[in-house]
């Protein structure tokens, strides 16, 4: 009978075993939303790896795990980008196999000691956080399934965000994950394991009873206004303003503080279609608050074509802006276009590239609101929110699009993110769409009211706690990441060190041995 060991032996069924299992965490993310999953879905990845023959195989372990991971996290994209979603996938998961190489350094079958397990616990989280940080560059596609935003609904990981920024909720969620591997493969380093779980809980306990509370002062009234699937065409930009514009007309007499239209509410340039800004500025007399569009088209005033926040007031745009400065690759640009332009020929690429902004912006919304708006994706990154909160955004903005991914589970992943940048920064945050998922989260990355889904045609009105003080993570900044690193380079040092030691030892000198005294000879002088 065959056992698994050797079903394994045959490369091609190994690297399909470890796709399988790399795979296995993006049951956490929304759309199932599994979260307590998280905590066990590396165990299958990390039983393979350890039992990887030789470390050049645990690198392979880890790279096609790692393609797993990033096409099951990414399938939606298929439908655009074809055959490249597998490129793309491919190249991203390669940064996965030092990690595999490092779990069969530590956890390698011949039953690891427990002073090695214990540094497992600490260094396989530091090397998969590295993982996550490269890959959140955003030419290489931002965080966007950052194993930690899977717990952007469990209350105690987001009170970690708080401290420690999603980076922290990614460290801990693989430590767990280790350290269940462990108990299951190596029982001979149980204490460890369970010394690892045990200090995990104390820190999501410490942080749950010290991390500081938002501090809700006041309340303020937020409409979202989702025109929901408009039909493409030469009419199509207009139809979907002629639909935001009647949603927002029933928002007058709401006693409304901002309205919120989504991402390329507005296909049109307002300098080129000043008939547009007029329609806008008469629904902001009409409904008495400014209403934050979003402006997908080439500007008049400058080449190139760009996404815009613009805040529209009475008199029309007053003058406030922002112009989306990271932009989503293969969608909105194409990196190496020289090389890469044939993505166009395979898929809906961008046929032509976006212009990025310069800076970010907070606005005053009228009545002393000042709000931070981000486009698109840039709600997956952390740095982002946690630079507008330090400059004094009282509420967070996002306005997306995901028309395109309408049927996929794109839209609840990408609504998720805002909880996180709520909490991490202690400010409240409003996901408004085109088409779904809309939400808005407090201050604590808690859901306000009701999500708008995919088949909604509407505006809502939120009520929006807003909160004072700083959060750990806003006051100190990636310290988990930081703290990562140095737990890399000193393990990098200390094999450095181990490695070159014997080249310069001294050897040992031979040992004296005292000559030979006889009968007929003194020692001293032989022959006498």
């Amino acid at each position: 009978m065959k056992t698994i060991s050797d079903w394994l032996a045959s490369p091609w069924r190994r690297s399909t075993a470890a796709v399988l299992a790399g795979a296995l965490p993006v049951l956490a993310f929304p759309q199932p939303s599994l979260w307590w999953f998280a905590y066990v879905a590396l165990v299958p990845w990390i039983a393979l790896i350890r039992t990887a023959p030789t470390g050049k195989r645990a690198l392979y372990d880890g790279w096609w795990g790692g393609f797993g991971f990033m096409l099951a996290m990414h399938h939606w994209l298929l439908p655009n980008l074809h055959v490249f979603t597998f490129v793309i996938s491919a190249l991203l998961g390669a940064l996965w196999a030092p990690w595999g190489w490092l779990v069969r350094r530590f956890l390698a079958p011949s039953s690891p000691s427990p002073g090695r397990v214990a540094a497992a616990l600490v260094v396989l989280p530091s090397g998969w956080l590295m993982v996550e940080l490269v890959r959140s560059w955003q030419g290489l596609g931002g965080p966007w399934g950052v194993l930690g935003s899977s717990q952007w609904q469990v209350e105690p990981a987001l009170r970690l965000a708080s401290v420690g920024g999603v980076w922290l909720i990614s460290f801990l969620v693989v430590t767990v994950n280790v350290a269940v591997a462990v108990l299951v493969t190596v029982r001979a380093s149980r204490v460890p394991a369970v010394a690892g779980l045990t200090a995990t809980a104390v820190a999501t306990s410490a942080a749950w009873v010290w991390s500081p509370r938002p501090d809700v002062q006041e309340r303020v009234r937020i409409a979202v206004v989702q025109p929901g699937v408009i039909q493409g065409g030469p009419d199509g930009p207009d139809r979907r303003f002629d639909r935001e514009e009647q949603l927002t007309r029933e928002l007058a007499g709401e006693d409304v503080d901002l309205i919120v239209w989504g991402e390329s509410s507005v296909g049109f340039d307002l300098g080129e279609r000043p008939d547009l800004a007029r329609r806008l500025a008469a629904l902001s007399r009409e409904t008495g608050v400014n209403i934050l569009v979003n402006v997908d088209a080439r500007r008049s005033d400058k080449p190139g074509i760009y996404k815009s926040s613009i805040l529209i007031g009475p008199n029309g745009p007053t003058g406030a802006r922002y112009d989306k400065m990271r932009l989503v690759p293969f969608g909105e640009y194409i990196p190496m276009r020289s090389m890469l332009g044939w993505a166009t020929s395979v898929g809906r690429a961008a046929d032509e590239d976006r212009r990025r902004g310069t800076q970010q912006v907070v606005m005053d919304a009228g009545h002393g609101l000042r709000v931070g708006p981000m486009v698109c994706f840039e709600s997956a990154f952390s740095d982002m929110s946690r630079n507008l909160a330090d400059d004094g955004a009282e509420v967070l903005i996002a306005q997306s699009a995901t028309s395109t991914f309408q049927q996929s589970w794109a839209p609840e992943q990408h609504a998720s993110l805002a909880a996180l940048r709520a909490a991490e920064t202690g400010r409240p945050m409003v996901h408004a769409t085109l088409t779904g998922v809309s939400a808005v989260y407090g201050p604590s990355g808690q859901r306000i009211g009701a999500w708008l889904g995919t088949s909604a045609s509407t505006s809502a009105v939120y009520e929006v706690p807003l909160s004072g003080g700083v959060t750990p993570y806003v006051r100190f900044g990636d310290w988990v990441a930081h703290a990562a690193l140095l737990i890399m380079a000193a393990w990098c040092a200390g094999e450095g060190i181990r490695t070159l030691r014997p080249r310069f030892r001294r050897p040992a000198p031979e040992p004296h041995v005292p000559p030979v005294r006889t009968t007929h000879e003194w020692p001293a002088r032989p022959g006498r």
